[in-house]
């Protein structure tokens, strides 16, 4: 199977997408003690919604954690949503390559994520996406790639997953689960 014709990837962010911030607590269910295995070791994780598992899973992509949470991800987030093990994105040790691109304006993670992606459509759900990024990934990502800002403040709503499930039929009508 050639890069262009496998499923989409699609690279979540924790903070911001997952666990918003700024916004009042009321909207986010939170978590009886012991309801989760982690929920009690970082209260973090009372603003996570676990609903958004379910509609992460029935998403036509393969899901990959692109997060700083690295193994936590799958430790302490992947419960609380009720998702299996994710990949991650191993991100490198680079410092001189991400300070040139922070005074260059890119986000630390476009060049690991194209990389990552290897050709493949993908999708990039983060807080800190921003013109500079989505130029450069148009400029260097061979296949179609949908960079979708989340605010932070509410984290993840139905109009960014209406986003990615539009870009999604549309790059990949005839990708299957």
């Amino acid at each position: 199977m050639t890069a262009s014709n496998q499923r989409p990837l699609l690279f979540l962010d924790v903070d911001g997408p997952l666990i918003p911030f700024g916004a009042t607590p009321g909207p986010y269910p939170t978590y009886r003690a012991g309801s989760s295995p982690r929920a009690d070791e970082n209260p973090l994780l009372s603003r996570i919604d676990p609903r958004h598992g379910k509609r992460l899973m029935a998403l036509k992509c393969e899901l990959v954690w692109a997060t700083s949470w690295m193994d936590d991800a799958n430790d302490y987030i992947a419960p609380c949503l009720g998702l299996a093990q994710l990949a991650i994105v191993a991100w490198p040790d680079a410092p001189a390559t991400e300070e040139q691109d922070e005074r260059d304006g890119l986000h630390w993670k476009t060049r690991t994520l194209v990389a990552s992606a290897g050709g493949r459509p993908f999708v990039w759900l983060d807080d800190e996406i921003t013109d500079k990024d989505r130029a450069w990934v148009s400029a260097h990502h061979p296949g179609p790639a949908l960079l979708h800002r989340v605010n932070p403040k509410s984290g993840l709503t139905q109009v960014d997953y209406r986003a990615v499930e539009e870009w999604l039929a549309q790059v990949c009508s005839p990708c299957s689960r």
